[in-house]
């Protein structure tokens, strides 16, 4: 299994629910003990967990937290279909497979510490992984905008802190990243109070336009979340002029790259090739994307 780099480090292992949170929307919070799992993982890694023993294949979810130390992974995932209704129904105490880390992760660079995370639904937790990883890192000012059409899965509260060039009246923040002392906003259409009442990358773009030329030579974009939010922001970085990261999301089978079911077009330097997402990616230059490219 270690013979290709890319799997060196995606480890088998049967783990044990330690948590599982139900929040509105059908959404679900899933804490696993997976001690090989949380010592490799990185922001951007993904696990393919088995649902449930009748059901052979596996789904992808994205990791969210991780502690190395006590050997636990945290994921963040919606209720959509058949495999993840059966996981719903999977109790603390049970064990489950998972296979995991998987994928090549964000990249962060020093040049540009102005990090803007923006996430949109279940592309929510690979942001709060990050986040996690760049609180640690000096010099690093991240800066989350965070969107859902349903009920965050946490309770959202008002911003003690404050974000110059943020719209006045848009202070709903996500807990856990205050007590980290990292800045968020968020978005939905759905009028919750506090938030902008838009799209994220609408709210990106309004802080962005405050920026002076020094302070946006400074911002790198990094998202996840539904293809239309992807597109936007790889449009956004063009008109920026910025760097910018997307991990894709695609349906996918075995999960380690011997499937190519999950399969994306990719510009490289040799030409347009086709690229597995679960070990290409699931991160890629968002200006590689063929699909985000103008018309």
């Amino acid at each position: 299994m270690n013979s290709t780099p890319h799997r060196a480090t995606i480890y088998l292992e049967d783990a044990r629910i330690l948590g599982h949170e139900s929040h509105p929307g059908e959404q679900r919070i899933l804490k696993l003990e997976a001690p090989k799992c949380a010592q490799a993982a990185r922001p951007g890694s993904f696990a393919h967990l088995q649902c449930d023993p009748l059901l052979p294949m596996r789904r992808p979810l994205s990791i969210m937290r991780v502690d190395p130390e006590a050997g636990w992974v945290e994921f963040l995932y919606k209720i959509i279909g058949y495999g993840t209704r059966l996981l719903a129904r999977r109790r603390p105490g049970e064990n489950l497979s998972l296979l995991g880390p998987i994928g090549r992760p964000f990249a962060v660079h020093a040049d540009r510490p102005r990090a803007v995370l923006i996430g949109g639904g279940v592309g929510i937790p690979p942001m709060i992984f990050l986040a996690n990883h760049l609180r640690r890192l000096p010099g690093f000012k991240p800066l989350a905008i965070l969107g859902s059409e349903v009920p965050f899965p946490f309770i959202p509260r008002p911003s003690r802190i404050l974000v110059p060039g943020m719209p006045d009246g848009i202070i709903a923040a996500m807990p856990l990243l205050e007590d980290w002392l990292i800045p968020s906003r968020l978005a939905s259409l759905q009028g919750f109070p506090g938030c902008h009442d838009g799209y994220v990358t609408d709210l990106v773009v309004r802080w962005l336009d405050t920026l002076s030329p020094r302070e946006l030579a400074e911002v790198e974009l990094f998202a996840c979340g539904p293809h239309p939010m992807l597109e936007a922001v790889a449009r956004l970085a063009r008109k920026y002029d910025l760097p910018a990261q997307v991990s894709l999301e695609e349906f996918m089978a075995c999960g380690v790259g011997g499937c190519a079911g999950c399969t994306v077009a990719i510009e490289t330097a040799d030409g347009q090739a086709m690229k597995r997402v679960c070990v290409d990616g699931p991160v890629f230059d968002a200006a590689t994307v063929a699909a985000f490219k103008p018309a």
